[in-house]
């Protein structure tokens, strides 16, 4: 959960809208005493990022490539 002031949500409110959007929760708040609550609304989604895969397969095994037995008929 994050915590903003309503100054700080008029002065980043971009960055909050995307921090909304992947997945954080968002408040604002007066005085401290928390009023709003930044969600997204259901069915939208955030928009698909390039390359946000890498890193995501750190090694392949030997094998991989090799052909499997319920394969070698149709070879």
């Amino acid at each position: 959960m994050h915590q903003v002031t309503i100054h700080e949500a008029k002065t980043h409110l971009s960055k909050l809208i995307r921090e909304a959007l992947a997945g954080e929760e968002v408040i604002i708040a007066k005085n401290r005493q928390p009023l709003i609550k930044l969600t997204v609304l259901p069915g939208v989604k955030p928009q698909r990022k390039i390359g946000g895969g890498e890193g995501l397969i750190l090694k392949m095994d030997d094998t991989f490539n090799e052909i499997l037995d319920d394969f070698n008929e149709y070879i």
